[in-house]
């Protein structure tokens, strides 16, 4: 079965810088979608924060096995509503990779619980991923490391929490180091932020990125949601595993705000 892949761009560069435009003629949306496709595996389609709900709607969510996320200008624009409800669909099993500066997305640091800060440059630096996890179902068929010419620098510190696994470093010519690929699990979702994909540059035109973003969604999917975990409901005495007698003082059911009572 073909993992149900949605890419998520926020379009907004591609209509107002020329370079952007130039470097990504069908939005950086499409030509993410594009390196995709070359997984035969893989059913795409394409939203962006200009849609209705932002093409997030809980009928869309629940059809999207992997979402991929680029935002950059316009994260105070994506509506509180659809930043809880991408979250919930995450801790139910949906797979989320979050790109480049995504890493300020409400959906990412919502999920991370922290601000995920760093520092930056602008100057069209070289920048070399070292792949220091080669065992890795990300980092398959990549060589042990890899340039792009023209990059933004992030540096650390990256204030998210400690990974699951490390995949790569970035170094850049400026002499600053970045961990670039990092994987965590929230909830039943795996979720993978890659650091690559400044709009001014034609990062997503490169052969080993593709890969990474190929490997990256498979490794992402797991196929099965959780619905169960967005409750939190009470177990009577009658249903527990093992006999028991309820014993003791207890809470009166106003007193849980929040339980679900049966």
């Amino acid at each position: 079965m073909a993992i149900r892949t949605l890419v998520w761009g926020e379009n907004v560069h591609e209509q107002k810088n020329k370079v952007v435009a130039e470097n990504y003629p069908n939005g950086m949306h499409n030509q993410i979608a594009k390196l995709l496709s070359e997984d035969s595996n893989l059913s795409i389609k394409t939203t962006t924060l200009q849609e209705p709900e932002h093409g997030l709607t809980d009928a869309v969510l629940a059809e999207t096995d992997v979402l991929l996320w680029w935002g950059h200008a316009a994260h105070d624009k994506v509506d509180d509503v659809v930043v809880k409800r991408v979250m919930e669909h995450v801790w139910q099993g949906m797979g989320l990779i979050v790109l480049h500066s995504g890493h300020h997305s409400k959906v990412f640091k919502g999920l991370m619980g922290s601000p995920a800060n760093l520092h930056w440059r602008e100057a069209g630096e070289r920048e070399r991923l070292w792949v220091v996890n080669p065992g890795h179902p990300i980092a398959k068929g990549l060589p042990p490391y890899f340039e792009l010419e023209y990059e933004e620098m992030y540096g650390e510190p990256f204030s998210v929490p400690e990974p699951l696994e490390t995949v790569f470093v970035s170094w850049f010519q400026g002499g600053e180091v970045f961990r670039s690929g990092l994987t965590y699990r929230r909830g039943a979702g795996n979720i993978f932020y890659f650091r690559p994909g400044h709009e001014t540059y034609p990062t997503y035109h490169d052969a080993n990125v593709g890969q990474v973003l190929r490997n990256a969604v498979n490794w992402a999917y797991d196929g099965t949601r959780h619905a169960h975990l967005m409750k939190a409901p009470n177990t009577p005495v009658g249903e527990a595993i093992e006999p028991i007698e309820e014993r003791g003082a207890k809470l009166s059911s106003s007193d849980h705000a929040g339980e679900v009572k049966e």
